[in-house]
C-alpha cells in the first residue's frame, strides 16, 4: 500500500468503507455457511478473484475496504470488528505484532507459500515469518511529464524548483511526504532526531507555495490528464499511469526512497482462521497471483507468478528496479511514540 495506499494522517481522513458483498454481520454466519471477512485497502484486489474463491470453496466472502493502515488499526483496536484477513504494510505489521493483534499463520495450511521469493522472507517487520505473507511490494518516487519537464529528473530537489510552481502534486501522507524531505536532506526515513524532523518540516513549508495540491488516488487521473508536470506517486500507480499516457516517466531519485511491503495477515481471535489460511493459499497460486498482479499494477513477491508475467512488465524498472537502486531505499519501521513528532510536524506543514 500500499498503496497503500498508505499513511494518510488519521485526523484528516474520512473513513470510506465499501462493502461489495454482505456486511460482516451477515446472516450467512447464522445459517452455518462458511464465511470469510476480508478488510483490504481500496481497489487492491481483482474482484473477480473473490467470486472465483467463492465458487471454488463454497466460502462466502464479505469484503470491505479502508483508506489507510491507521484506519484499519483503529478499527481492530476498537474491538468491534470481526475481520479474518487484513492487509497491513510493513511498519504496521511490526506494530501489530508488538501489541499482540495478529494470529500466527499455520503454514502447513498455506502450501503455496513456497512460491514466495526467498528475498521477501525473514524481513525486519516479521523476522521469523510467523504472522504475515507478502502480498505486494513497491517504491515511491517522482512521475513527470516529459513534455512539460525538460530538466533532468534524478533528484528530489526538482520538487523545490520554482520553475514548476503550481505544477507539483505532493502525496497526502505523513511519513511519505516528510520522507521525501528527509531523503532530500540525506536523513533516514526512520529518524527520530528532533532537529532532522524539524529541518524536513521547514523545507516542506518552504516548498508549499509551489505545490498545486496534496493528493492521493486522484493523482492517477490528474497526471494522465496532464494537469501537472510532476508528482510523488507509488510505483504501481506509476505503471498504470504510464500505460495511459506515454509522456509520463517514473524515477526513483538518487538520494533514495522507501521500499514498502504490503502483507496478508490474520487478526487475533479471528473467527474463521482456517478459511483465512485457505484464502491466503488461494491468492498465492501462480495463476491467481498473476491475474491479481496484472490488475493491481504493483510488484509481486511471488516468484512463480512473476515468471508468468509478460516480459515487458518484468523488465520495467518502474515495477522491478535494479538492486543498485533498491539498496538506496529504506523500509519504514514502527516509530512507536516517536510517530507523534511526525504528526506534529505534518500538522504544522498543512496549517502553515
Amino acid at each position: 500500500m500500499i498503496k497503500i495506499k498508505k499513511i494518510i494522517p488519521l485526523l484528516a481522513t474520512i473513513v470510506v468503507c465499501t462493502s461489495l458483498f454482505a456486511g460482516c454481520n451477515s446472516k450467512s454466519n447464522e445459517s452455518g455457511k462458511k464465511v470469510l471477512n476480508v478488510y483490504n485497502v481500496g481497489d487492491y484486489i481483482d474482484e473477480d478473484l473473490l467470486k472465483q474463491f467463492e465458487d471454488k470453496t463454497g466460502i462466502k466472502v464479505n469484503y470491505e475496504t479502508y483508506d489507510t493502515n491507521e484506519i484499519m488499526y483503529q478499527k481492530l483496536k476498537g474491538g468491534n470488528s470481526s475481520y479474518d484477513i487484513v492487509v497491513p504494510s510493513d511498519y504496521m505489521v511490526e506494530k501489530m505484532i508488538k501489541e499482540d493483534m495478529l494470529e500466527k499463520i499455520d503454514f502447513t495450511k498455506v502450501e503455496n507459500y513456497k512460491n514466495i521469493d526467498e528475498k521477501f522472507k525473514n524481513l525486519s517487520y516479521d523476522p521469523k515469518n510467523e504472522y504475515s505473507v507478502p502480498y505486494m511490494w513497491g517504491t515511491y518516487g517522482i512521475i513527470y511529464n516529459k513534455k512539460l519537464v525538460k530538466d533532468p529528473v534524478d533528484s528530489w530537489n526538482i520538487l523545490w524548483n520554482p520553475k514548476y510552481k503550481g505544477q507539483i502534486f505532493m502525496i497526502e501522507s505523513i511519513r511519505d511526504s516528510i520522507g521525501v524531505s528527509l531523503r532530500r536532506l540525506g536523513y533516514s526515513l526512520n529518524t527520530t532526531k528532533d532537529d532532522e524532523i524539524n529541518k524536513a518540516k521547514e523545507e516542506l513549508i518552504k516548498q508549499k507555495p509551489l505545490v498545486l495540491a496534496y493528493v492521493n488516488d486522484e493523482v492517477k487521473d490528474r497526471m494522465v490528464a496532464e494537469e501537472a508536470a510532476l508528482a510523488v506517486v507509488y510505483s504501481g500507480d506509476a505503471v498504470t499511469m504510464k500505460q495511459k499516457n506515454a509522456n509520463l516517466q517514473y524515477v526513483i531519485p538518487k538520494e533514495g526512497s522507501n521500499k514498502w511491503f504490503d502483507t496478508l495477515c490474520i487478526p487475533k481471535n479471528a473467527k474463521h482462521k482456517a478459511e483465512a489460511e485457505q484464502f491466503i493459499n488461494f491468492l498465492l497460486d501462480p495463476e491467481v497471483s498473476k491475474q491479481n498482479t496484472e490488475y493491481i499494477g504493483y510488484s509481486t513477491p511471488n516468484k512463480a507468478a512473476l515468471e508468468l508475467l509478460d516480459d515487458k512488465i518484468k523488465s520495467d524498472p518502474t515495477a522491478y528496479p535494479s538492486e543498485d537502486i533498491l539498496k538506496k531505499c529504506e523500509v519504514f519501521v514502527d516509530l512507536g511514540e516517536n510517530l507523534k513528532k511526525y504528526d506534529d510536524a505534518w500538522l504544522q506543514v498543512k496549517s502553515n
